[in-house]
């Protein structure tokens, strides 16, 4: 499922038309964007949480010449799904 059809699936199911369904994602994932690069966990009960981890320096390798590299730290967004939501899948 793409954006496009996920938009359409909420407009259905919410009974709304496309523009606001087009709008209340495009909110959400600016709220949660925001949210996490304020450094805030941002979390739904029945979902998940949304947070940032911070990935620390490490040695790597180019594959084509096979020299080693450093590969810079960097912050990266996660999620992590609830007890809840992943009970439905068993």
């Amino acid at each position: 499922m793409n954006k496009t059809e996920f938009i359409k699936a909420i407009a259905k199911k919410a009974d709304i038309s496309l523009a606001d369904a087009t709008a209340a994602v495009e909110a959400y994932t600016s709220i949660v964007a925001e949210a996490l690069k304020a450094g805030d966990k941002v979390a739904i009960a029945n979902f998940g949480s949304y947070e940032v981890k911070e990935k620390p320096e490490r040695q790597g390798f180019n594959p084509v010449t096979k020299q080693p590299i450093t590969i810079a730290a960097s912050k990266v967004p996660t999620l992590k799904f609830g007890k809840a939501f992943k009970d439905m899948f068993n």
